[in-house]
């Protein structure tokens, strides 16, 4: 995937006139959906999917839908939705006033996918990579339109691989509706670059002028400096937060802390963290005292409760593969 286009960071305000932002004075720490207002035109109605910030490796994954009633249509035609990637900032913030403009009509919701749930599905045990965690926001986009009385006849979503299997997935999934999915769909279809809008200007809002959760701990002990705001270590010239852009490159490896890591608006999944990680940051080595220890210390020789340790006794654990 090509790298976006780099826009100027976000003041306070532009954050506060995106609807799918309900808090800006808060950072990101979990993902969350949001939804506009429910239509009330009678339907059937067709549905567009389509995602921001699948890519980078800094900040989140947004997917975004976008409905109206199929006679609304020819309607939709003369709004100027496009693939949002082709859109300036300015024509994609006036696209999503137009997408909010007409609530008897058109309706949108985004799934805010936060960095840390996108690194920590890729990295348990069996992983859920990001293909799947794409098609579990999807289908729950999907679903809660169908849980708000929407109608639906046409869903077209935008995807890369094998977009027949995906389709026959959905289809499976939701029967009675029919799918088309097919790579550029943004470009293919209205109703999909209108979801392409929702889901840029949500993500281009979380990540410019980026809110942090982690602090640089104040030098003074004054009561005056603990009462200041701490600043946070990390520079603001992130990029367009693909790995293969050197302002983004740049600013992983400027930001390394050797011994904890990345600020939560790192993707540690990536395999760009994961190699300077590897290079830059102090080695961490785990002790194992060996399998067959574990089980006696937290079952015993004989699997008897007086003969676990009294942790194991407390939480109930009566197994080590509990841990």
């Amino acid at each position: 995937m090509s790298g976006e286009p780099v826009e100027p960071a976000a003041s306070a305000s532009t954050r506060r006139s995106v609807p799918s932002i309900v808090d800006p004075s808060v950072p990101l720490i979990a993902s969350y959906t949001y939804h506009s207002p429910c239509p009330t035109v009678s339907g059937p109605y067709i549905l567009g999917v389509d995602e921001a910030g699948r890519g980078p490796v800094l900040g989140p994954l947004v997917y975004g839908v976008a409905y109206c009633p199929a006679a609304y249509e020819d309607d939709l035609q003369k709004l100027g939705f496009a693939d949002s990637k082709t859109l300036t900032a300015a024509a994609r913030s006036t696209l999503l006033d137009t997408l909010c403009s007409d609530p008897a009509n058109l309706a949108w919701s985004v799934r805010v996918l936060c960095p840390q749930a996108i690194s920590s599905g890729m990295l348990r045990r069996p992983p859920t990579n990001l293909n799947r965690q794409s098609e579990q926001a999807t289908v729950l986009l999907i679903r809660e339109a169908l849980e708000r009385g929407i109608q639906l006849s046409e869903v077209y979503v935008d995807a890369l691989g094998p977009t027949k299997a995906y389709e026959a997935y959905l289809s499976s999934t939701f029967p009675g509706i029919n799918f088309t999915v097919t790579a550029k769909a943004d470009s293919k279809f209205k109703i999909v670059g209108a979801a392409s809008v929702a889901a840029k200007v949500t993500r281009d809002a979380w990540v410019e002028g980026w809110m942090f959760e982690e602090h640089q701990p104040g030098g003074e002990s004054s009561d005056s400096a603990k009462k200041r705001p701490k600043k946070p270590r990390w520079g603001a010239e992130l990029g367009s937060g693909y790995p293969s852009d050197p302002k983004t490159q740049a600013w992983i490896k400027s930001s390394l802390e050797p011994t904890f890591g990345f600020p939560s608006l790192v993707r540690f999944s990536w395999t760009t963290v994961k190699m300077v990680l590897e290079k830059d940051a102090h080695p961490v080595q785990w002790i194992d005292d060996g399998q067959a220890s574990l089980i006696k210390a937290f079952e015993g020789g004989a699997g008897l409760d007086k003969n676990r340790c009294a942790v194991a006794k407390d939480l109930c654990i009566r197994s080590v593969s509990t841990l």
